[in-house]
């Protein structure tokens, strides 16, 4: 049986849409009853015109956390190469103290090539990228739950660095790890992460908590621990063709009308996934979003 309850969060991509769509957007998730909410980490469009408007994610999340009172909030996911892990600490504490302890720390290797050669970050090979991972992941742990740390890694140093003052979130505010390699990317997960977020259907799932069920065994951690979540798209339609070509076109997604929708929902439960998370894109479904709240998420819970 699932550790976790069934819990329901919405990603909203701060590109090609305005700051005030989004906000109103996030007060009405809310007020809606979702669990968690959640901006991404890019400067430009990920898998759109990259020369269209992108918001940086943390700026936009501190300031989101201001217009909300009840979500769990967070970057899905925070892109691990453009922040030094003590930097990103620092920040992701003075989150959770503007939000009142509302924080989940997102974190994954990074991935958009593009986006790093257009602003001169350094863009390493995958290996390079976990290992750097890892070492972060290590050192915003340490820097959360000891008084001074000094840190020898292979990419990172620290010398008896202060984080003060301290989340409220105690030992710390949970944290979700992004990643779907199977090798060495899910067992990162299996030694720092107390939620993990992939995508795709709920077969692959199914084979990749398995993956992960063993790469805890090894670590010494209970796979039961740690929460799966899903970050899925979203075509909510009473009209079978559509939802059959957009199936087609992506089975690790949710399509179809409100029974089929629950149907597909049940499947990732099923394999153990209890955190589903559906990215929208502008301009925001809000029909869509409040029938999926009303009739979908009871239902589920």
């Amino acid at each position: 049986m699932a550790r976790y309850p069934v819990r329901f969060g919405i990603q909203t991509p701060q590109q090609n849409g305005s700051w005030a769509e989004m906000v109103a957007l996030w007060r009405e998730i809310d007020t809606l009853g979702f669990d968690s909410a959640w901006v991404f980490d890019h400067f430009l469009p990920i898998f759109s015109d990259p020369t269209g408007p992108c918001l940086e994610g943390w700026t936009s999340l501190s300031a989101l956390a201001m217009v909300t009172q009840n979500v769990r909030l967070g970057v899905m996911v925070t892109g691990n190469t453009y922040r030094h892990p003590s930097v990103l600490a620092k920040m992701a504490t003075t989150l959770d103290i503007i939000s009142q302890g509302r924080l989940i720390l997102g974190l994954g290797a990074g991935w958009f090539e593009l986006e790093h050669q257009t602003f001169g970050i350094p863009f390493p090979r995958m290996r390079e990228r976990l290992q750097r991972l890892d070492e972060a992941l290590t050192v915003i742990i340490r820097l959360w739950t000891e008084q001074r740390v000094t840190f020898a890694g292979r990419h990172y140093q620290l010398t008896d660095a202060l984080l003060n003052p301290r989340p409220v979130q105690q030992p710390h505010p949970p944290i979700l790890v992004g990643a779907t390699g199977e090798r060495v990317a899910l067992a990162i997960v299996a030694r720092h992460a107390n939620i993990w977020n992939g995508f795709g259907s709920p077969e692959v799932f199914a084979r990749k908590i398995a993956v992960l069920s063993e790469h805890c065994r090894k670590a010494g951690r209970d796979p039961e621990a740690i929460e799966k979540s899903a970050l899925l798209q979203m075509t909510l339609t009473d009209d079978p063709e559509k939802a059959r070509r957009a199936l087609k076109d992506n089975p690790g997604m949710l399509a179809g009308n409100l029974a089929e929708i629950r149907q597909q929902i049940e499947r990732y439960i099923a394999v153990g996934v209890t955190h589903i998370i559906l990215s929208l894109s502008a301009p925001y479904d809000y029909a869509a979003l409040r029938r999926f709240a009303a009739e979908v998420m009871p239902a589920l819970r």
